[in-house]
């Protein structure tokens, strides 16, 4: 997944608080493509969610 189809599933987040934590680590798992891109695997971005939901229950 690109950073704008993740801020698009999360619903409206900033792309400075998508990259404020992955600054502080607390973003989904993600890779560099040779060109700077960011990228998500879809499996890697749904654990996360499902983790925070665990959080917050």
């Amino acid at each position: 997944m690109t950073v704008p189809q993740i801020l698009a599933e999360l619903g409206g987040v900033s792309r400075r608080t998508f990259y404020r934590w992955r600054e502080l680590g607390q973003g989904p798992a993600a890779f560099k493509l040779p060109n700077g891109e960011l990228r998500v695997w879809r499996s890697d971005f749904s654990a996360w969610l499902r983790a925070l939901e665990g959080a917050a229950a």
